[in-house]
């Protein structure tokens, strides 16, 4: 019933993109029919990462993750990234 997934991978993740392979492949094994929804990828716990770090998160990300796939950065404890991830789930649902 859903048109989108949000897949949620902690920063402090030994690989995230190897742990978003896993999420497709456990998603594969459930129902394969899902695997044709959009996905966006949020990466949690951004609030303990420097600056620094964070953009090297996200360079090194967009080189390993598929293209074209949503990536947000955020932060439940500090609110970081949470507007920008609702206003990309507004974006991708109206898309």
């Amino acid at each position: 019933r859903n048109s989108l997934l949000l897949f949620m991978v902690p920063a402090d993740s030994a690989d995230i993109a190897a742990d978003y392979r896993i999420l497709l492949d456990e998603l594969r094994q459930y129902n394969p029919e899902l695997l044709v929804k959009r996905r966006i990828l949020a990466v949690s716990k951004c609030d303990t990462l420097d600056a620094e770090l964070e953009k090297e998160l996200g360079r090194e990300l967009k080189s390993k993750l598929p293209k074209g796939l949503p990536l947000c950065l955020i932060s439940s404890v500090s609110g970081k990234g949470i507007d920008s991830l609702k206003d990309l789930i507004w974006k991708e649902l109206n898309s």
